[in-house]
This record gives structure tokens, sequence and C-alpha cells, in this order.
């Protein structure tokens, strides 16, 4: 015993003696005009050739041996800023880097190849996509959309036409971590996933990992979409608003009462309802149906953040995020005889659903080699449905009084309240480490349905009231996680880590050990070989019946029969970046999945989780492929083009639980193909031009593609549907049908001009420019001929393509101060 204390002080005052040696420059990286931190910013000293990245709140901590330094800081879009000193202490460095608004192509700005997700750095599996581009990339409608940006990625795939849908390398939708300020976002989709929750005038930074997960992440087996929201301007009060053809938006951001304090506010609205309730008005007034007629959908979105710095070390941010998708009517008739009679009718719908998101940070810098972040949240998703009617009915001569009111209600929805503290910690020139601890409160609120019912005749009055459901279900997750990265030598660099998750609900508890592993081999300054593993838990289900995001969708805990999700994903690649001309990757991955549910065949979910466990079968899946990337985030002409080969696969053949005859089946969006080409090019300071190309292999389906001979079946339409009157439709397996492929290009053009007090832009874009027809969905369809002349008559069926989005132009018009 004696010798091992003896050993472990020997080793002590040996590292400490060795690390007095070493000093740690440390601080923060912001934008010059706005002092807007800057995330991911690389800090790179050039004689020792090692470096590190700032945060997420773009604190940086590097240790390095004392000597004389060049250490170069940069940032794409900026210019890059060299600082040449010698390091003979701990010192403080705060960097403001300019950006680059020259458009001048041999112009000096920050290259990637530095940060962690470059070709130096481990991270593979990750990209960055500057939030600048993502308002230039044309869509439909014309409104900046995050999700549908990312869908043009490698690896990453859109679901049905027109939707923000998101799957990534084989997995399903509910298998994606979306974070916004760090916190979970459940419900990413307005309208149907037609639109995201994504505002992107609030954003700052876009970070997408769909593999190789850091330690830090977990809860979900396939992506972890990070997205920061602007802490807002401490030099001066900026603002934008924009106006579309279907929502408006205004950001405004600012110091408030010193430039300590910040604020940024974003919010948009679509507005469709206001302008139809004008029309719906005439329409009740002409055709003489009712008193009163006012019916729409909206949705908005509301983001905003406070931050104040109370001192170098400490700070303090409080963001919010609220957004609803509403649908509402009004129905009103009235009839009324002069004589002796009068009724009024009533029907009344409110429909709502959408997110809130609350969280308040506290920055502290415990010393210049630890940094600390504690979090504390809540989010919550909900659905709310208000059905009712109401009939008055009054007579005279005899007189008389008759009232009934029915309402009907359903409400659902998922509630978290969380805590977690992170922790950054630089102890050594070779080792960057990150650890921390979080806990969240889930509070599960499956469909509880109300009915109410009221009657008055005369004086005698009845009530029913009932409600019946399930009661709300409790979870405890909590999470543990520690990661180290660090080099061995000038070549290799590795960052292990491991994260620790525990669940428990109902009495039910579970736990997983999740190693992760990423490595770095730099064969010269600009190119290196990648390779990882991620192994990865999940404990919540999403319940859905259809391909698009629906309202009534719902979360649910694992139970005792249903297991946790889990993955384990390897991937492997090189990285090259070609300085002053693009960044490539080549990518491959392997991705097993286990304990995957699917709804057995025949049964559907109808917005209630009671039983749900027997309509579902569990399994197991895999997916594979390769990924090509070709990025440019610099220079008059920005984007990427990307390739996708993957094969992805489901196999469910549980006793008891099979699917498919327990045999392999595709996955609905297993696609084999998927080409995109994103370019924005600047002319001048006026105008600047954008396209996308989108190619891909159609989506899998399921369809019955033979018949059989079977009995007639009394009642049946036989006129309608002449061939099924002795045959019946026969499905050979799941998803057996391949879609058309899909193809489209969107064109966007927008018009710059300085004015006396700001900059004006008008933005002119068309989607699906080539008018393709591609289909929204294939279905079964009956057709008959009859000869009059002979009587003979003839019965068939077809396949009919069914097309949404053709040919759609847009404009829109924005105002910066």
């Amino acid at each position: 015993m004696k010798k091992i204390f003896k050993s472990t002080l020997l080793f002590f005052f040996v590292t400490l003696s060795l690390s007095a040696q070493n000093f740690t420059i440390s601080g923060y990286i912001t934008d010059s005009g706005s002092s807007e931190t800057l995330i991911s910013a690389s800090v790179y000293e050039n004689n020792s050739q090692r470096g590190t990245v700032s945060n997420s709140y773009g604190f940086y901590s590097l240790t390095l041996p004392a000597g004389n330094l060049e250490i170069d800081f940069s940032y794409v879009g900026y210019h890059t800023k060299q600082k040449s000193f010698k390091l003979s202490k701990d010192t403080t460095i705060n960097i403001s880097l300019i950006p680059n608004t020259v458009l001048n192509e041999v112009t000096v700005t920050g290259s990637a190849s530095n940060n962690n997700i470059g070709a130096r750095g481990t991270q593979m599996s990750a990209i960055e996509v500057p939030v600048t581009l993502i308002k230039k990339v044309p869509t439909i409608f014309g409104e900046n959309d995050v999700l549908k940006v990312l869908q043009l990625l490698p690896g990453v795939q859109g679901g049905v036409e027109g939707s923000a849908g998101f799957y990534v390398r084989g997995g399903g939708p509910d298998e994606n971590l979306f974070l916004l300020d760090g916190i979970p976002v459940y419900n990413v989709n307005h309208l149907g996933g037609m639109f995201s929750v994504f505002n992107a005038d609030a954003i700052k930074n876009v970070t997408l990992y769909k593999g190789s997960f850091p330690a830090r992440f977990g809860g979900r087996l396939s992506s972890v979409l990070d997205i920061r929201m602007y802490d807002g301007n401490n030099k001066k009060l900026k603002g934008n608003i924009s106006v579309g053809l279907i929502s408006s938006k205004f950001n405004l951001e600012g110091p408030l009462f010193s430039d300590k304090t910040t604020f940024n506010i974003s919010a948009r609205r679509t507005y469709y309802d206001l302008l139809a309730q004008p029309i719906l008005a005439l329409v009740a007034k002409n055709e003489d149906m009712f008193d009163k007629l006012s019916a729409g959908y909206y949705f908005y979105d509301l983001n905003a953040k406070i931050s104040h710095k109370f001192s170098d070390k400490d700070r303090l941010y409080l963001s919010s995020y609220m957004g609803d998708d509403v649908i509402y009517a009004n129905i009103r008739e009235k009839y009324e005889n002069t004589n002796d009679y009068k009724s009024e009718d009533r029907i009344q719908m409110n429909w709502d659903w959408g997110n809130m998101v609350h969280a308040l940070r506290w920055n502290h810098i415990i010393n210049n080699k630890l940094f600390m972040n504690t979090t504390a949240s809540i989010t919550r998703y909900r659905f709310d449905m208000k059905l009712g009617t109401t009939s008055e009915v009054t007579r005279k001569n005899p007189n008389s009084y008759e009232f009934s009111e029915m309402s009907l209600g359903y409400k659902s929805g998922i509630v978290d309240y969380g805590i977690k503290s992170d922790f950054d910690f630089s102890p050594h020139p070779n080792h960057d480490m990150k650890f921390g601890i979080g806990y969240t409160y889930h509070t599960f609120r499956p469909g509880v349905q109300a009915m109410q019912l009221k009657q008055i005749q005369d004086t005698i009055k009845q009530n029913n009231d009932t409600t019946f459901g399930n009661s709300n279900i409790l979870g405890h997750e909590t999470a543990l996680y520690l990661e180290d990265n660090f080099s061995i030598g000038s070549v290799l660099k590795i960052n292990p880590g491991l994260h620790y998750s525990a669940f428990m609900v109902q009495g039910q508890f579970y736990h997983s050990l999740q190693p992760r592993i990423s490595m770095r081999a730099l064969i010269n300054d600009n190119f290196s070989f990648k390779a990882g593993y991620a192994m990865m838990s999940q404990y919540i289900h999403l319940l859905s019946n259809s391909s698009i995001s629906l309202p009534t969708d719902l979360w649910v805990p694992v139970t005792k029969r249903i297991k946790p999700m889990n993955s384990h994903q390897y991937s492997a690649g090189v990285k090259y970046d070609l300085k002053k001309i693009a960044e490539f990757s080549a990518e491959g991955y392997y991705k097993s999945m286990h304990n995957l549910i699917e709804y057995k065949d025949g049964a559907s979910f109808m917005g209630s989780n009671t039983g749900w466990e027997d309509k579902v079968s569990m399994g197991e899946g895999w997916a594979y492929g390769v990924e090509l990337l070709a990025q440019r985030s610099f220079g008059k002409t920005t984007g990427w083009l990307g390739y996708t080969w993957s094969k992805t696969e489901r196999l469910f053949n549980r006793p008891g639980q099979e699917l498919n005859n327990g045999l392999i089946f595709p996955a609905k969006y297993d696609r084999r193909h998927d080409m995109s080409l994103v370019v924005s090019h600047t002319f001048n300071e006026r105008i600047d031009l954008s396209g996308t190309v989108v190619y891909s292999t159609g989506n899998a389906g399921t369809l019955a593609l033979q018949n059989y001979n079977g009995q007639v079946v009394p009642g049946f339409d036989y006129y309608n549907n002449p061939i099924s009157a002795n045959s019946l439709p026969y499905i050979s397996q799941r998803n057996n049908y391949r879609l058309p492929d899909y193809f489209r290009v969107d064109l966007g053009v927008n018009f710059h001009k300085q004015l006396k007090y700001g900059k004006r832009t008008w933005n002119l874009s068309v989607y699906n420019a080539t008018n393709h027809m591609n289909p929204y969905l294939i279905y079964t369809s009956y057709k008959y001929d009859q000869n009059y002349m002979t009587g003979e008559s003839t019965s068939w069926r077809e396949l009919t393509k069914l097309t949404i989005f053709t040919f759609i132009p847009s404009i829109s018009y924005s105002y910066s101060f």
C-alpha cells in the first residue's frame, strides 16, 4: 500500500513539474462588429502544430509549452488574425475577427481544416452549414428552411416531397435529436412537415452529426442536429423585416441598457387565414348558408434571447422558443320567424399543437483551463383539440326554450424538466477533455378524451361530463459522459469517450454504457484519414401512422415489453482540404439497429396509446452506404456537390411478431442513389444567384401488384370497382414497389440595394423550375370501358401518379437596418 502511495505521489509531482513548463492561453472569439461569439473558431499554433476550437459559447483554452508562439485565429468567412508573442505565463487573449465583406477570390479567410470537423480534427460524419447559405438556397414558397437545406446533404433524406422530414442513414423520423441551444425540441414541423419550426433569422450556427457521435450527445440513434441561436448585438440596434407569399417575419437585436446586456428576438407568422376572412364572409353572405363563417389555419414561431455579462468569467443566458400550429372554425346559423320562432346553431373548433422551450444558462470560467456551463430547462410539446356544437331554440305561443351544448376534447403531449452541467477542460497541450452530468424528469401525457353534454328544456337542466384515457406516465433519465481529445505525436489524434444513461419508468429500470471513439491520421497538413465507432441508445418512441408529421403523433416511453432501441455505427473515410478551392470528403458507414418497432400488418394508431404495445412488432435493421461531398464555404461561389449510395433493410422475425413473413424487406425510405448540387454565386453587392439540382431513386412503397380469385363479398360496390368482382389484391411483400426516380431544379435570385437607412432585398425564386412531374404518391385506380354497339365491357386496374408540387414561383421582400 505504501509503495502504491509513493508511486502515486511521484507521478503527481513529475506531472506537476512537467506541466509547470506549460502555460495556458484562453479567452473568447467574437465578431468585431456585433461581439457575437463565434462557435468552432480555430485557434492554431504554427510552431508546435497544436490547436483547438472555441466551444458553443465562443470560449477557447489552449495549453502550450513556454516560448515563442505564432497563433492563427480563424473562422470561415472572416479574416484570419495572427498573434506572435513569447509565452511565459497564463495569458487571456480575447479576439475579435473581422468579417470578410470584400468580394475578392484571393482574400485569405479562415479555413475549416483546423477545426474539429476539418482535416486536422478527429470528428467525422459531421458538417457545419453556413446560415448565410441556408438563407440563399431556394425552397418552396420562398420560405427559408433549415431542414430542407440539410435534406440536400449526403446521408440525409427528406421523406415525401415538400415535407421537412428527416431520415438519416437509414434511421426513422423519431431517431433524430434536435437541439435548440442545447435543449431537445420534439416537434420540428409545421403544416404536416411542409415547413420546419426553425426560423433562419434567429439562428447563428447549424451542425449536423450523422455518426461518430461525441460522448456528450445521447438519447437518439441516427443523428444530432445542434442549432444555436444568436445572442444579440452589443454595439448597436439592428433589425430585419421580411414579407413573403405565405408569411411575414421580423428580427430585432441590440444592447439592453448597456453593452453588457444584449437581446435578440425573432418572430414569424403565416397570414392566409387573415386574408381569407373577407372571402369567407362574402361567401357566407352570398350563399345565404350561414350567418357567420370564420375559419383558417396559421402557424407562428417566436424566438427570444437575453444575455448578460457579469464579468470576464461569468455570463448568463435566458433563451426561449414558442411555436404553434392553429386550426380554427366558428360557424353560426340563425333563423328567426317574426311571429313565434327563433333558433341559433353554432359549430366551433379550436385545434392547436406546438412547442415551448425555455432555458437558463450560466457560463463560468473556473480557471483558464476549466470552463463550466450549467443549464436548467423546460421543453414541452402539446396537442389540444376542442370541437363543440350549440343549439338554441325559443318559441312563443306557447312559450318554450330549448338549449343543448356538446363538446369533445382531446389532449396529449410530453413535458421535460432538465438540469445539466458541462465542463471543458484543457489540462495539457495534447489533451482537451469534456465531461458532464444531466438529469431529465419526463412527463408523458397520453391521449385523454373529454366529452361534455349540457341540455336545458324550459326549467329542466341536465349535465353530463365524461373523461377517459390514461394517466400521466412519469420517467426519470440520467446521463453522464466523459470524452478526451488527445494527440499522439503530430500524426495521430484520438477522441475516445463514454456515455452512460439510465431510464426509469413505471418501476422498470434500463441503463446503457455506450462507448464512442473517433480517430484521425494526418497524412499531410490538408489530408487525413478518419475512422469512428459509436453506440447509441434510445428510450422513447414516436407512434405515428403517416409518412408526414401529424399533430396526433404521440411520444411514448419504453415499457416492460418494449425494450430500448440501440445501434452500433462504424464509419471510415478521408478528408482533403484543397485550400482556396474546396473541401472534399469520402466516407463509408455501416449501422446496425436493434429493437426497432413497426406497426403490425393491418394495425393503426388513432391518437391514443391504449394497447399500442399489441399493435407493434420489434425487430432489427441495418444500413450501409458511401457518401461523397465537395464543399466550398468561402469566396464568391459557395455550395456543395454531394452523392450517396446506400441500402437500408429491416427484419422482423421474432416469434409472434413476424412482419413480411419473417423475411428481409427494404425500409420505406431506402434509396439507392441520392445526388444534390447546391450553388450560390455573388456577382456583386447588388445581385446574387442560387440554385439546386436534386436527383434520387424513388421511395419504396407497398402496392398490390397481383390479384387472385376470391369469394364474392356481399354489399361490395362492384360497379365502381368492377375488377374486384372475382379477384382480390395480393401483396407479395412490404415495400415491394419502387416509385419513379425523383428530379427537381430550383432557382433563386436576390436583388439588393443600399438605402440611406438600411438595405432592401427582393427575392425571386422558382421551385421545380423544369416542372418535372414528381410523384407525391402512387395509387391503384380502376378503369371501365363499355362498347355500346356490341354491349361488351372491359375493366382493368392501373397505377396512377399524383403530383402536387409542380412549377411554383414565389417572391419576397426584406428590409434590414
